[in-house]
Order: structure tokens, then C-alpha cells, then sequence
């Protein structure tokens, strides 16, 4: 199977790469050249956001299938219509499970769940791209699948609520010095973080499969932790037997933060649960293996055996030592006003 990825060094796409390197498949990686291609695939250079740079470089090549972890705007899809009709099979678009209603209108999200977002651009965005590619499958038979990945780490990632995704280390550093962390509410919202190694198995299921055409499916563990356990799992990970963590509604963190508002107010702060059923209908063989408890300790090997890998956001740090500041004097004023 000839496949060709748009992306494929991200920490989701690497994984995928990596699995279809192993089974066998002959993978083209496209990017723009500041990251290599793996190893046993073959690197195509272009900007994908360039409709002229994409356009010569697929040339009148084409592929089985194409997974695109590149587009994010209605724009973007227009280029993906215009480079691949008639040059593909199927054509994958990896959108988000942010753009699921939340609070969802039933505790278990399906892929039926109405695509609301009206607290981040980025949901919307990729609401509009999944518009217009099941319009054009209507329409004029484009090969379309759409998956909707929730929040998916790798053992180069620390995927926890507010920390830094450019510089994953931060929350870990913090705690490790005895610094608080921030944990939006109470922390008990139950939320679903899947392992990227999980995440390829499901979307390479889907290749070449004739019921995946015209659907739109997410891809998640099965396994729902809050955010308490999930920061107590980061924190045992890093040798941490008793994690500083400080509860800060969530309105109060993004009218201080408002640029937090997308990823809490429109995602995290809301319980998310997900009905696997399709998937695993599709792929039968689906099934996520890596507890987080397991796969956060890959992770802190990974960080924990080079000290360059663990750089800390300097910024961050700050921005989350005056939110919490600023939440302790108002507590402070809280409990002296009721005579606490």
C-alpha cells in the first residue's frame, strides 16, 4: 500500500509513520524539510499550506491513501481538493474531538455528538474543514474520513491541562522543585488522554477500508481518569510522592488567561468520555493497551535520559506564579471577609 502523510513528525504522526513503516507500507512524508523524514520512508518537500509548492511536488503521483495532519482551515481543504482529486484512494483528514458540543448533551461522546465550539477558533476551523470534505464526498465522491484524535501524547510529551506542549518538562520541573501546579476545578473531571502507539493502530485500520469512506470516527483509550489522577500519575512518574496542586476555577483561570479560554472553556474543563464502538466496528482489532500510569513513565524516561530534552517555559512558570498569587490573595480576602 502506497501511503503518503502530510506531517509525520508530530507527536501523533510519528507513531503512525513508525506503525506503517513496520507493517510493510511504502510511506512518503511531506513536510518542510526542517524535520527528516524516518527512517524507510520517503521524504517529499513542500509546504502544504502553498497550494503551487504541494502541487509540484505530488506531481502525477498518487497514493492509496493520504492522512492529512496538516490542514486546519476551510483553505487548506480547498488545496487538499484541488492537489488530490483523482490522486488518491482515500484521503484521510485528522481533525479534532475538541469539536465535539461541551458540555456534550449525554455523558458519552459518539460521533453522532453535535460539532459546537463557541469558546475556541481552532474547534471551529476544523468543524468547517469537515463541512466542506463531506460536502465535496456528497457531492462529487472525494474519498473522505474523517478522525477525530482527543488529547494524544508520546513519550516525548507531558500531556497535562495547562502545561506548556512546546515544552513539555515545565510541569514536571515544577513539580520536582516543590512548586505548585495548576489543576483547573476541583480536578475531578474525568478525561480521556490516549497514547500516540494506540492512536496508529486504530487509524491504520481504517486504510483502504471501503466502510471507513464517508465516515467520520474518533480514536481513543477506553480508559477515563480526572485530572487529580492524572497529576498524580505525572508526579509518581517523576518521584513525586506529594504533588502541590491548587484547584482554580476555570473562569477564574481564563479571565486572567483569557487566551487558556479554547482549550478550557471549549474542551478540558468538561468531562470528556468517548463511545469507541465505532472503531472498533471498523477495526476490529482496536484496542488501546497503554494505561497512562505506563505510558507517562516512558515519558519521563525519555525526558529524564538527556538533560537537553528537559527545557522548561521560563514564561509559563511566570504567568502560573501570578495566577496562583493572585487566587491566594483572593482567598485570603475570601476567608477574612466570613471570618475564617
Amino acid at each position: 500500500m502506497n501511503v503518503l502523510f502530510l506531517g509525520g513528525t508530530g507527536i501523533i504522526s510519528t507513531a503512525c509513520t513508525a506503525l506503517a513503516i513496520d507493517r510493510g507500507m511504502n510511506v512518503t512524508v511531506c513536510n518542510r524539510g526542517r524535520h527528516p523524514a524516518p527512517a524507510g520512508a520517503t521524504a517529499m518537500i513542500a509546504d502544504a499550506s502553498d497550494r503551487s509548492s504541494l502541487s509540484a511536488a505530488v506531481g502525477d503521483r498518487s497514493w492509496d491513501v493520504v492522512i492529512d495532519f496538516l490542514a486546519f482551515t476551510p483553505s487548506d481543504i480547498e488545496t487538499r481538493l484541488e492537489v488530490f482529486r483523482g490522486r488518491t484512494g482515500q484521503y484521510v483528514f485528522i481533525s479534532s474531538a475538541s469539536a465535539y458540543q461541551k458540555p456534550a448533551s449525554h455523558y458519552l461522546i459518539t460521533e453522532s455528538t453535535p460539532l459546537v465550539n463557541p469558546f475556541w477558533q481552532y474547534s471551529r476551523d476544523k468543524i468547517a474543514c469537515e463541512d466542506r470534505l463531506m460536502r465535496a464526498a456528497r457531492e462529487e465522491n472525494f474519498p473522505t474520513t474523517i478522525v477525530r484524535p482527543s488529547l494524544t501524547y508520546g513519550d516525548t510529551q507531558v500531556p497535562l491541562v495547562l502545561n506548556s506542549w512546546a515544552k513539555g518538562y515545565t510541569a514536571v520541573d515544577r513539580m520536582r522543585r516543590g512548586l505548585p501546579v495548576i489543576v483547573p476545578g476541583d480536578g475531578l473531571t474525568l478525561w480521556t488522554i490516549t497514547h500516540n502507539t494506540d492512536f496508529a493502530k486504530g487509524l491504520l485500520g481504517l486504510f483502504g477500508h471501503p466502510g471507513a469512506i464517508g465516515q467520520a470516527v474518533h480514536i481513543t483509550s477506553d480508559e477515563v481518569l480526572t485530572w487529580n489522577q492524572m497529576f498524580e500519575s505525572v508526579a509518581a512518574a517523576a518521584g513525586v510522592r506529594s504533588p502541590k496542586l491548587v484547584h482554580i476555577a476555570s473562569d477564574f483561570i481564563t479571565a486572567c488567561l483569557p487566551e487558556d479560554t479554547g482549550t478550557l472553556l471549549g474542551d478540558k474543563s468538561n468531562c470528556a468520555l468517548f463511545d469507541n464502538t465505532k472503531i472498533k466496528r471498523l477495526v476490529p482489532d482496536f484496542v488501546a493497551t497503554t494505561r497512562f500510569d505506563q505510558g507517562i513513565r516512558r515519558t519521563l524516561a525519555w525526558f529524564d535520559a538527556d538533560a537537553s530534552r528537559r527545557v522548561v517555559d521560563e514564561d509559563l512558570n511566570a504567568t502560573h506564579d501570578k495566577l496562583i498569587a493572585a487566587y491566594n490573595r483572593g482567598l485570603a480576602a475570601a476567608m477574612k471577609d466570613f471570618g475564617r
